[in-house]
């Protein structure tokens, strides 16, 4: 399949002009503009190349660690569940955390309980020893 490179870039740039700018907090998951994307990195959907996310922590006031999210059946040591409680089975893709800047961020979709977001954290850890 041919990415469209080139209108990602139209949209990223949109983006980098936008003053909007969420405040995002932690166990938060929301929809981002993560982008078109390179070989196996995770693309996003549909006209702004969004995905949910995982907002893992909070770096500055500008940026923040997320995960995102899937909804396809994957196994394994880089895969974490999480349940947003709307009978969806989703995983957190651990190996595709990155850093970003609010401005890709959009609305927030749900709040995952700390116990939920402590044992991907530890997933998480567990894969960069």
């Amino acid at each position: 399949m041919e990415k469209e490179f080139a209108e990602w870039q139209r949209v990223k740039q949109g983006i980098q002009d936008s003053d909007n700018r969420l405040f995002p907090h932690e166990r938060e998951v929301r929809w981002c503009s993560v982008g078109l994307n390179v070989g196996s990195e995770e693309d996003g959907n549909g006209g702004y190349y969004t995905r949910p996310v995982l907002i893992v922590k909070i770096m500055t006031r500008n940026t923040c660690l997320c995960i995102p999210l899937t909804t396809r059946e994957k196994h394994g040591s880089y895969y974490a569940e999480v349940d947003l409680s709307d009978g969806v089975s989703r995983k957190v893709v651990l190996s595709q955390i990155r850093l970003i800047d609010a401005k890709r961020l959009w609305s927030l979709i749900s709040t995952i309980d700390v116990d939920q977001f402590e044992k991907i954290k530890k997933a998480l850890i567990d894969i960069i020893k």
